[in-house]
């Protein structure tokens, strides 16, 4: 038997090869506040509520007061008001993929009762994110996705308008995309869309605890009327480990419909408001202390030391020659693409860009570029999201960028007929994935060629390439060999 200092000096060793939650080097997944202390009050209140199973909280009445905290804390956020006569009610989720899945599920449901018949449509921009692709996949509605301008990754609101109909259970809505920031035109389709009787849910997962300090930024929320629900995510902007997240509705009908309720068994009665039956309270009582602390100044205070770093960042990638940012994005994110308007030997591919700027210690995350439905073709781009410690970093990424782009400028982006020919002539797909530098203890190599490699095979094909990597790395007999 192992003592507790052994066991936990096993697990710091095995987080030596993660890349690094806080101080600025990850520009995806993490969201590091750069507070002091913020991080071991998160700790501290996860600690408390360990050991509570927020399944019932008539048994643990801490789990209700902490969620109906965060839900008055939030709501006034994105323009739903505060006090006894506000409709705007809702649930802390684990995430923002569960605060998605509940909100079209709900929506499904809603559509039912309403005397909705056969498949229900799913509407969405191809931007709108892939845990609505999800959604649909879960519970069987089709999904319509409206193309986008393949140059600026927007959307036109009147091509979403002209899809509207009775088989609408819901449109989805981003504020921002998470591919290029760009905020969907929720004040032309919302309206719109309620005078056709459809639901409206606007995903802020991404940009919730951002926006509203962001200079600039239309109405997006539930000051739009025919916004329906709404998703924000605690552990992005919020600042809270992760996983925790918030999903509004307008209506406590509405709310009520998100619920899964059953007495038809032998045992306790079962009431979930989410997916999950037991699950953690420690995000939740996290969350809850983080935003006790912050308070809305504190988030205020957060998002113009982000702003700021993300405008002197948009500032550099549009200073780069053979670069471009895609679109006019919106709030502490932004994508960058080659520039198709110089000649060759200027373009900087963003996919050998983000290799070359993590060989100097910073991390940005490669994005395939994507065909659509009415055959334009988005382009690959790289992915930065900003953080306020990104301010710390900022001379030192911003040196990153331009050392990058002048490492990489004119090198063609990679070929991947080749590499697809190899996948298709291995033995194994472990080796095929090995050949790429992919092994079951991760990404060993450039990520480029597995990126593009994504970008060029049908879609069930890089699925499965991609399921047999993650699977590799859990799979104790791959993992031995």
């Amino acid at each position: 038997m192992s003592n507790a200092d052994e066991i936990l000096a096993e697990l710091r060793a095995l987080t030596r090869d993660d890349a690094a939650t806080h101080g600025g080097r990850v520009l995806s997944y993490v969201y590091d506040s750069g507070t002091e202390g913020l991080g071991q009050l998160a700790h501290d209140a996860a600690g408390i509520l360990q050991w509570v199973n927020a399944l019932d909280p008539t048994t643990f009445p801490s789990v209700a007061h902490l969620e109906r905290e965060l839900i008055a804390f939030a709501r006034p956020l994105f323009g739903a008001g505060d006090g006894e006569q506000s409709d705007i009610v809702g649930s802390v989720t684990s995430g923002g993929t569960e605060s998605c899945l509940l909100a079209v599920r709900t929506a499904r449901d809603t559509w039912r009762a309403r005397g909705g018949d056969g498949r229900a449509r799913l509407l969405a921009p191809v931007t709108v994110h892939a845990a609505f692709h999800k959604a649909a996949h879960l519970f069987d509605l089709a999904l319509d996705l409206v193309p986008v301008d393949a140059e600026t990754g927007a959307v036109d609101p009147e091509a979403i308008i002209r899809r509207l109909g009775p088989d609408v259970a819901l449109v989805v809505l981003s504020a921002p995309s998470y591919p290029f920031a760009g905020l969907d035109p929720i004040g032309a389709v919302a309206p719109r869309a309620a005078d056709a009787g459809v639901a409206v849910h606007v995903d802020a997962c991404i940009g919730g605890f951002a926006l509203p300090w962001w200079p600039g930024v239309p109405a997006w929320d539930f000051r739009v009327p025919g916004v329906t629900s709404l998703s924000a995510d605690l552990h992005k902007y919020g600042f809270a480990p992760k996983g925790a997240s918030i999903l509004l509705h307008r209506g406590r009908e509405r709310h009520a419909a998100q619920y899964f309720a059953t007495t038809r068994w032998p045992g306790y009665p079962v009431v979930n408001a989410t997916l999950l039956g037991s699950k953690p309270a420690g995000p939740l009582a996290a969350a809850w202390a983080i935003t006790r602390m912050l308070g809305v100044d504190g988030y205020r205070s957060l998002v113009e030391r982000t702003r700021a770093a993300t405008d002197a960042l948009i500032a550099t990638a549009h200073d780069i020659d053979g670069m471009r940012v895609v679109g006019s994005p919106v709030g502490p994110l932004f994508a960058v693409a080659a520039d198709e308007s110089v000649a060759p030997d200027r373009r900087v591919d963003p996919h050998h860009l983000a290799d070359a700027v993590r060989g100097r210690g910073f991390v940005l995350q490669q994005q395939p570029g994507l065909a659509q439905p009415d055959g334009t073709r988005l382009p690959r781009t790289t992915h930065l999201t900003i953080t306020p410690v990104t301010a710390d970093r900022l001379d030192e990424l911003t040196a990153a960028l331009h050392a990058a782009a002048d490492e990489v400028r004119g090198v063609p982006p990679v070929d991947a007929a080749p590499l697809a020919a190899g996948l298709a002539s291995a033995a194994s797909p472990a080796e095929a994935l090995a050949a790429l530098g992919v092994t079951a203890g991760g990404l060993t190599a450039a990520q480029a060629p597995l990126t593009a490699l994504i970008e060029t095979l049908p879609h069930e094909t890089a699925e499965g390439m991609l399921v047999t990597l993650l699977a590799s790395m859990v799979d104790p007999e791959a993992t031995r060999a």
